[in-house]
């Protein structure tokens, strides 16, 4: 049974950090590539970032690339999201997710999600 359990969400004023962390339960981890997704309030889920199964790989959404920074720790079945220079507008449920296209509609797997707030 796959089990996506995120953490590290909370409220943060604008311009501070954030990591958040994903752990997983679904049999060989390293050999999946794990995604983050997120959903601002009365937005469409979008995609943040992704990481190949041995974290040589990485993708972006343009307007985070510079600020986030996905990573993965395959001995402790978790993958990260860094999260600096939060803005208002990351304000959003982040989801942990199992997939490879960028549309949250081919993702396989998904976590419960994990708010984040940043105020200004």
């Amino acid at each position: 049974q796959v089990q996506l359990v995120e953490s590290g969400g909370g409220l943060v004023q604008a311009g501070e950090s954030l990591r958040l962390s994903c752990a997983a339960s679904l049999g060989t981890f390293s050999t999946y590539t794990m995604q983050w997704f997120r959903q601002p309030p009365g937005k469409v889920r979008e995609f943040v970032a992704s990481v190949s199964g041995s974290g040589t790989t990485t993708d972006y959404k343009d307007s985070m690339k510079g600020r986030f920074t996905v990573s993965r720790d395959n001995a402790k079945n978790t993958v990260y999201l860094q999260m600096n220079a939060l803005k208002p507008e990351d304000t959003a449920v982040y989801y942990c997710a199992v997939g490879v296209s960028r549309n949250p509609d081919d993702v396989n797997f998904w976590g419960k999600g994990t708010l984040v707030t940043v105020s200004s």
